[in-house]
């Protein structure tokens, strides 16, 4: 299976490491793993503040960039979620962009959710044996792509113990645009989970967004609390580095 790999603007930007781990756990995997050079933002700013005819341009643009892919890859259940979800609402958009290629749709998954519902694989390692994660459910993923069993099953099959938490489906408030149009709004959403981890004794932080990871780690910050955040990408990369007679399992 010939994949191609979506890195995303903001994994490009500030989660590289995350993007190559990524990368790492799927060719580790057995997966055939490219990463388009011609990529860019799939048009989610765009799209969300109305401006369909840009988010169209882009949206075809990306289309034509992966149409040779079996699969497309990304680590981030927001923008897997536009492709996925979204695109087909921009098809016939007027503007400069033409027709939007179909059958982007049906190939795009987050990272999560292909390793599970496509590769069948339920185990990458054991390398997280002891740890405790705080998982955060991001909007997009759970709620438009349906990932919610699958990285949790990853990591618990890793060794980790997922720990209680009650705002671990709460909105973090980040949204992207959401976050610089209502920075109050945003703020206090961010700060009510963060807030809601205090007594809980956690290792890691982790979730499938970069951006939802970048507002918690944000506020994490500002309020002092050095709790250690990770993508997914980084725990799962982890998990394999773990016992060296330990090999990837299917489902």
């Amino acid at each position: 299976m010939r994949v191609a790999f979506f890195a995303t603007c903001l994994a490009d930007s500030f989660f590289a490491d995350s993007a190559l781990a990524a990368v790492r756990v799927l060719r580790a995997l057995g997966v055939d793993v490219v990463v388009p050079p011609g990529q860019t933002c799939c048009g989610q700013p765009a799209f969300n503040t109305g401006h369909w005819q840009e988010a169209s341009r882009m949206a075809v643009h990306t289309a034509r960039v992966f149409e040779d892919a079996d699969a497309i890859v990304l680590p981030s259940g927001s923008c897997a979620a536009m492709l996925r979800c979204h695109y087909r609402e921009l098809d016939g958009v007027p503007g400069e962009a033409g027709p939007l290629p179909s059958g982007l749709s049906g190939r795009t998954w987050e990272l999560t959710q292909f390793i599970v519902d496509v590769l069948g694989v339920t185990e990458v390692g054991d390398g997280l044996r002891g740890r405790v994660v705080a998982w955060h459910h991001g909007c997009h993923a759970q709620r438009e792509l349906g990932v919610h069993d699958q990285p949790l099953t990853l990591l618990r099959n890793a060794g980790a113990t997922i720990a209680g938490w009650d705002a671990a489906e709460e909105c973090c408030g980040f949204g992207g645009v959401f976050a610089v149009k209502m920075p109050e709004v945003s703020v206090a959403m961010a700060d009510r989970k963060v807030e809601t981890l205090g007594g809980r004794s956690v290792d890691v932080l982790s979730s499938t967004d970069a951006g939802c990871l970048m507002q918690l780690s944000g506020r994490l910050r500002r309020r002092g609390l050095g709790l250690d955040v990770r993508h997914v990408a980084d725990l799962l990369w982890q998990a394999m580095q773990g016992d060296g007679n330990h090999r990837p399992g299917a489902a």
